[in-house]
């Protein structure tokens, strides 16, 4: 792997892998192909939709929860333990992300999910699997949902997960503290986990289904870093003093507050594929509503549980879950990638992407509004039903998209909804962040049930940069008051080597790609300090195969930004760019757009098992499934177009 600052010798070696003169005839082929493929692929209804692959804790949590409502498809729960083994690792344990690391949490969700579905314990790949998450660091070491379910299988002591308390949504928007504070997501974890930890439901298992054999010592679940923070150790005693309080039965707001979350857990249903449209609120819904006492035949909880077979995929042998389905956010990057690739803006194709597109327009004020109360809907969701949470990131994709296709109807009056909706969302900072404004106090990522790494929702540099592209298509500049502060937050996001993070792709190489396409388009000088580093980093991390490639592995340890196994997707990033910084005539894009071709495969796609998106950074991963396709066909399109070569 080229190491970063050898900017030179990375120049010669991608001169000595590149096809010095790719010709129009071989680039035009391989944009036509993806192209055709694209277009193939395409619903009659107009959208595209790829899967979604996250890691086994989908299928676990889908078997334990099924065993705690005592209900479920026996087959499929077979399917989905059959699908948990094909991804246990040679040494035994299951990793977030493929060749990861041993994940505790997950690992030990998977083990429990084989011994719910028939497996003993004494089979090699379970004596495999407790000295994997034994070395890793035991049960005492997994974090606070899974010890939810834990308890919620009378496995460990209710005192052992920590306090969600319903009263929370008792505090008003005014206190420092409140529901709205925290991001969405967290928002619709929290409230059905407070409705579940109030009532303490839970099922006991036969010992044989348990996983008494990991719990040798209990006390060790509980266990807790004798070093921490002042605010840490704040919410630990806050922890304890509320189960005090409970025991006692000191807390006379309860049964106000826990109808309070029912309420919004009900409001929430509407307009939605599931509570939050994604896989983790799904579950403690339904765990919520057994709690509440809701029966399976009730409406709601139907519709619930129908919501979640959407997200099956059942195979002869196997079944998996998708966190969620996202056909706008697939939709509107084809759509992109089609154009930039050449397609008119009036072909059919587009015509009906863009027709399904606005249909999908939020038309409601979700939960923004109680930071941004006056601001009109206008944005656009992830997946296919999610009106409360329209998402920053799709509307500005959605933007670009509808400015690149033909006029139909309604397309007007949607983009300058969106648009304005979109500049009222700029945050204090200059930046814009995924769902929400301002949603940055870092002290609540203390609290004990916040160990998922993504109680917040701060502005992020690749979201941002995404706005500045989007503001370029609307006649704006550098001169322009949110474009200037959005270019400050960038400024001051960049690394001391020029890269930034991705929040949202994995993960330097991603977020370098979109900052240099924002700041590039939005009219920022290409000499400018800030893109002439971060050029020299993208350069810097080209792959000998003339690709480029990075690892989840760069979210936890800083020497991994930016290297690993060449992907399309990667590649095709950091292809952008370099060319959005003005290096459409080097070496190194040339040789990144001869790999690009050179793995092309015949029917038009590529192949990577790799995962380049983030869902939780630390926590929980994803491979879009569509990724390997539409952004390699946007980077051939662009090379092609820079280099006026006629589609």
């Amino acid at each position: 792997m080229i190491q970063a600052g050898d900017v030179m010798n990375t120049n010669i070696r991608s001169a000595q892998m590149a096809v010095n003169n790719i010709s129009s005839d071989t680039l035009s082929m391989a944009v036509d192909k993806a192209t055709q493929f694209l277009l193939k692929t395409q619903t009659s209804e107009g959208y595209w939709l790829g899967e979604l692959e996250g890691d086994t804790i989908l299928e676990s949590e889908y078997i334990i929860l099924m065993r705690f409502l005592g209900r479920g498809d026996e087959t499929k729960l077979r399917k989905a333990a059959a699908y948990i083994l094909t991804k246990q690792m040679d040494n035994g344990g299951w990793s977030l992300f493929p060749e990861g690391p041993v994940d505790v949490s997950s690992s030990v969700k998977a083990y429990w999910a084989l011994k719910l579905t028939g497996s003993t314990g004494s089979e090699t790949y379970m004596t495999r699997a407790r000295e994997a998450i034994r070395e890793a660091g035991g049960v005492q070491s997994v974090n606070s949902y899974t010890k939810f379910y834990l308890a919620m299988m009378g496995q460990v002591s209710w005192d052992v997960p920590p306090a969600v308390p319903p009263e929370i949504m008792l505090l008003p928007n005014w206190f420092y503290f409140n529901i709205y504070q925290i991001s969405s997501w967290s928002r619709t974890f929290v409230v059905p986990l407070s409705i579940i930890w109030t009532h303490k439901c839970t099922r006991k298992l036969e010992p044989s289904q348990g996983i008494g054999e990991l719990l040798e010592d209990q006390s060790l679940v509980n266990r807790r870093s004798p070093r921490v923070s002042f605010w840490r150790s704040f919410f630990i005693a806050l922890d304890q003093t509320i189960k005090i309080a409970e025991k006692m039965h000191l807390m006379p707001l309860r049964e106000i507050a826990v109808k309070k979350s029912e309420q919004w857990m009900l409001e929430h249903f509407e307009h939605s594929a599931g509570l939050g449209a994604i896989f983790p609120p799904m579950i403690y819904a339904l765990i919520a509503m057994r709690a509440l006492g809701y029966d399976d035949g009730h409406p709601q909880v139907q519709w619930a549980m129908d919501e979640l077979e959407k997200l099956e995929i059942e195979e002869p042998e196997t079944l998996r879950l998708q966190p969620c389905v996202s056909p706008v956010w697939d939709t509107v990057i084809a759509m992109n990638a089609l154009a930039d690739a050449g397609l008119p803006p009036d072909h059919p194709s587009l015509k009906r992407a863009t027709e399904w597109v606005i249909s999908k327009q939020v038309t409601l004020k979700g939960d923004w509004k109680h930071n941004r109360p006056d601001l009109e809907p206008g944005g656009w969701y992830f997946e296919f039903d999610n009106e409360f949470y329209p998402d920053i990131d799709d509307t500005a994709m959605v933007l670009m998209a509808l400015r690149k296709t033909c006029d139909v109807n309604g397309k007007e009056e949607a983009c300058r909804a969106a648009f304005l909706w979109l500049m009222g969302m700029q945050g204090s900072d200059g930046g814009w962040a995924s769902f929400d404004v301002d949603n940055n106090r870092r002290i609540f990522n203390y609290i004990p049930f916040a160990d998922h790494n993504a109680m917040l929702d701060p502005s992020t540099s690749d979201i941002t940069a995404r706005i500045l592209e989007m503001m370029s298509f609307h006649g704006m500049g550098t001169a322009h008051g949110s474009v200037s502060r959005a270019i400050d937050f960038l400024r001051k996001e960049q690394e001391p080597d020029g890269s930034w993070y991705g929040r949202w792709g994995v993960n330097y190489v991603y977020g370098t790609w979109q900052a240099l396409r924002g700041l590039s388009r939005i009219g920022v000088d290409l000499h400018d300090p800030m893109i002439q580093r971060s050029t020299d980093w993208l350069l810097s991390m080209q792959n000998e195969d003339g690709g480029w490639g990075e690892s989840c592995r760069s979210y936890y340890d800083p020497s991994c930004k930016g290297t690993g196994q060449s992907t399309p997707s990667q590649t095709a990033w950091a292809v952008m760019g370099l060319i959005s910084a003005g290096e459409i005539e080097s070496d190194a894009v040339r040789a990144g757009i001869d790999y690009l071709i050179r793995t092309q495969k015949d029917d038009g796609t590529w192949d990577e098992e790799w995962y380049t998106g983030a869902g939780f950074p630390k926590v929980f991963y994803l491979r879009y499934h569509l990724y390997r396709h539409s952004f390699p066909l946007m980077a051939l399109g662009m090379y092609r177009a820079s280099r006026g070569v006629e589609s």
